[in-house]
């Protein structure tokens, strides 16, 4: 399947009008393709400041490819919509910067992978959002159970019950095979990823700081054993410093990753209500755990609840939640899921499950499909509609209400 095919499925599945979003299509497979062909032109530009997936989008339209841009005149460069002097001029410089051959340079010392739009290791989720990163820096490895993935954020400044929150959290979705995404920030972020690790689940951290200048500095440690056990991500390259604006704009990613994304504890200017807002934009759910109502530290939080977000005190709320974005995954056992959802099921109410088509089901099809006896067919499928997993669809038929 192409990278359009495969953008145009998760279209369908996500009820976004095609036509309506054809820009989102052609700028995926655009930035695809010259990435493919044009690798050296594209990491070049990509590393200019002020060169965004739209603007480079814009510049590729122009000019025809990443080499085209390099070579392209400043004033031609210049009369591309929002791109100012400053940034006009570094673009024509970038072809003989040396900033690339160091990035490069360090790439290659500190086992650093670049991954490119279109790269086949990019988790599936991560390829559907709107405002994909250019260059990905990725210390560690994904594995397919990383599409179970759970993004868990909450406020720097955690309390005990935050942090006991976050802990109760991660162990139980840990419990079940999913992988926890967070931001590696102080409080609630180091929480999740160390109860991962000390639980043997798997956590991908998602850094707002380079993988050279791990910033909170004294997660260094931690930072190195995600890279051990999970992965270490960044758009930010090697050798650049740490910027406050980046911050926000990585949540992008962290939300990207995750089915969904749980507010363990947020202040009313939280950065985690900036994640939550990233991952409503792209069709992901939004989690949040109730906090005390005169608490500074779960205004956020509360509000969000408020607001919609679907209220959580453990892992089995959330995973019996998630909307139907999932991908197959296997887990470490050797357990292949389809839909988280399927993790809070036993064994008896997954067979009938997947006994079920989407299109209507009778009885006596789900009772020769499972190998179960009638009786326990017609109890499961009492208790997985309850569990809102299928719906009677006739008198003896019955359906599935999310596709796996």
């Amino acid at each position: 399947m192409s990278q359009g095919e495969h953008i145009q499925v998760v279209l369908d599945r996500m009820d976004i009008d095609p036509a309506a979003d054809s820009e989102f299509l052609d700028m995926h497979e655009t930035l695809a393709k010259v990435a493919r062909e044009d690798q050296d032109a594209f990491l070049r530009l990509a590393l200019v400041d002020g060169v965004g997936c739209r603007t480079m989008r814009r510049l590729l339209d122009r000019f025809g490819s990443a080499t085209g841009v390099l070579k392209a005149s400043l004033r031609d460069i210049g009369q591309i919509e929002r791109v100012g002097p400053k940034t006009a001029t570094a673009i024509r410089e970038a072809s003989k910067d040396p900033y690339c051959e160091e990035v490069l340079k360090i790439c290659k010392e500190q086992n650093i992978e670049l991954l490119f739009p279109g790269d086949s290791r990019i988790p599936p989720l991560l390829t559907e959002i709107s405002d994909p990163p250019l260059v990905l820096y990725l210390q560690g490895e994904f594995q397919p159970q990383d599409a179970l993935s759970v993004g868990m954020v909450g406020t720097r400044h955690a309390t005990a019950y935050g942090r006991y929150m976050a802990e109760r959290l991660t162990k139980g979705l840990c419990g079940y095979g999913c992988t926890i995404v967070s931001g590696l920030a102080r409080g609630i972020d180091g929480v999740c990823h160390r109860k991962a690790l000390e639980y043997g689940g798997r956590t991908i951290a998602v850094l707002g700081s380079s993988l050279t200048e791990v910033y909170p500095p004294e997660h260094g440690e931690l930072a190195k054993s995600i890279r051990d056990k999970g992965a270490l991500l960044s758009e930010t390259p090697p050798l650049a410093k740490p910027k406050a604006g980046v911050f926000p704009q990585r949540n992008r990613i962290i939300s990207g990753l995750s089915l969904g994304v749980v507010v363990v504890e947020a202040a009313e200017r939280s950065g985690s209500l900036i994640t939550a807002r990233h991952a409503g934009e792209q069709g992901r759910d939004v989690f949040a755990v109730p906090g005390q109502a005169s608490a500074p530290t779960s205004r956020g939080s509360n509000r969000l609840i408020r607001d919609g977000a679907v209220l959580v005190q453990d892992a089995e709320d959330i995973l019996e939640h998630l909307s139907p974005l999932a991908r197959s995954a296997k887990l470490s056992g050797g357990q292949v899921v389809q839909q988280p959802r399927e993790l809070v099921l036993n064994e008896i109410e997954r067979s009938v499950l997947h006994a079920i088509d989407v299109l209507p089901t009778d009885i006596d099809q789900i009772v020769h499909r499972s190998a179960l006896a009638v009786s326990q067919v017609l109890s499961t499928l009492s208790v997985l509609e309850l569990k809102g997993a299928i719906k009677r669809t006739g008198g003896r038929s019955y359906g599935r209400k999310f596709q796996l």
